[in-house]
């Protein structure tokens, strides 16, 4: 069974030219988001990705940006643990994101 979360893992990016090919996004990624290709990363399947940041917190360069922790990634995991409907909760009070930007 092919696991996807969102379409286009919305937050996901990987700057190529900062990329050093050193593997780690293939070692840490739970989904098998990434691969190396010509000694650089590279997306293999977007929609694998849940947005859980390890990725982005194990680059060296910094080459791979992730927005983690909160947002539709986090909704969707809580929502199965608890029983509940997904909910972002940008705006609620108990909202790690209250006065950020966008959620979802």
């Amino acid at each position: 069974m092919e696991l996807r979360y969102f379409s286009a893992g919305k937050s996901l990016a990987l700057d190529t030219g900062s990329c050093i090919g050193c593997g780690r996004c293939v070692e840490v990624c739970p989904h098998a988001v990434f691969s190396i290709n010509d000694r650089l990363a590279a997306i293999e399947v977007r929609d694998r990705c849940m947005e859980c940041g390890a990725c982005g917190r194990n680059c060296p360069t910094g080459a791979i940006t992730v927005k983690s922790g909160v947002g539709c990634a986090f909704a969707i995991i809580n929502g199965m643990v608890s029983g509940k409907e997904p909910s972002c909760d940008c705006d609620g009070p108990e909202s790690p994101r209250k006065n950020r930007k966008a959620c979802c």
